[in-house]
C-alpha cells in the first residue's frame, strides 16, 4: 500500500489529485497540506512513504521541506509537482532528495504513473524535462561555474538585497534563495556570506 501525502498551495489541485486517486486501491492519501510546515507535521503524524509536493509554497517551500524530510526519513520517496520546468528548479529538488519531477500541466495518467514509479524507489521525470541536460548542468556546478539562476542571485546580492527581496524579485521562496547562497559559497570556495557579498561586489563571476 502506498501511503501518500500531498503538499500544494492551490486547494483546487489537491482536490483534483484526490479525485484522480480516489479509486486507486493501492494508494491511500493520508494527508494534504497547503504549505511546507504543514507537510512536515503530516509526515511526523501519518508516516507516508510517498510525497507529492509543489516547490513554491508559503511558510516553507518544497525544496526546504524535502531536504528536512529526507534527512529524518530517508525511506520516504518525494515527487516534485511544479509549474517550473527550469533546469535549476529541477536540480534543486533532486539535490534536496526528490526521486522525480513532473509538471502541473501533465496528464493525470502520467501523474499516477510517476507516483507508482517513485513508490518503487525509481526515478521519474516529466517528458518535457531533459534529464541529460541536467547532468551537464550538475557537472558545471561541481567545476565551480555558477548556474544562470545563481548568477542572477549573486548579482542581486551585490545590490545589497536581502534573501526575502531576492525571492520576491525572482518569484522564488526565501528558503530557495538561502539554499542557493549555501551552494554558491561551496562552489566558489568562499567563507561565509561576507565573502560572498565581496565576491559579488567585485563581479568576479563569469556571465
Amino acid at each position: 500500500m502506498i501511503r501518500l501525502a500531498i503538499a500544494e498551495d492551490h486547494q483546487s489541485l489537491i482536490d483534483g489529485l484526490e479525485l484522480l486517486l480516489k479509486y486507486e486501491e493501492e494508494i491511500e492519501i493520508v494527508g494534504t497540506a497547503n504549505d511546507g510546515e504543514e507537510l512536515l507535521k503530516i509526515v511526523q503524524k501519518k508516516e507516508p512513504n510517498v510525497i507529492v509536493t509543489d516547490i513554491r509554497m508559503p511558510k516553507m517551500d518544497g525544496i526546504q521541506a524535502t531536504r528536512l524530510i529526507k534527512k529524518e526519513y530517508p525511506h520516504i520517496n518525494v515527487l516534485a509537482f511544479s509549474m517550473f520546468d527550469q533546469d535549476e528548479a529541477v536540480m534543486q529538488m533532486l539535490d534536496a532528495g526528490a526521486s522525480g519531477y513532473i509538471l502541473k500541466n501533465t496528464s493525470l495518467n502520467e501523474v499516477l504513473k510517476a507516483i507508482l514509479t517513485v513508490a518503487e524507489g525509481k526515478t521519474y521525470f516529466d517528458s518535457n524535462i531533459n534529464a541529460s541536460r541536467l547532468g551537464k548542468e550538475s557537472k558545471k556546478s561541481k567545476k565551480g561555474v555558477l548556474t544562470k539562476r545563481q548568477k542572477e542571485i549573486l548579482a542581486l546580492i551585490g545590490q545589497g538585497k536581502t534573501s526575502r527581496e531576492i525571492g520576491e524579485e525572482l518569484f522564488i521562496g526565501i528558503h530557495t534563495v538561502d539554499t542557493h547562497r549555501k551552494n554558491m559559497i561551496r562552489i566558489l570556495g568562499v567563507k561565509g556570506k561576507g565573502e560572498l557579498l565581496r565576491y559579488a561586489l567585485e563581479k568576479k563571476y563569469d556571465f
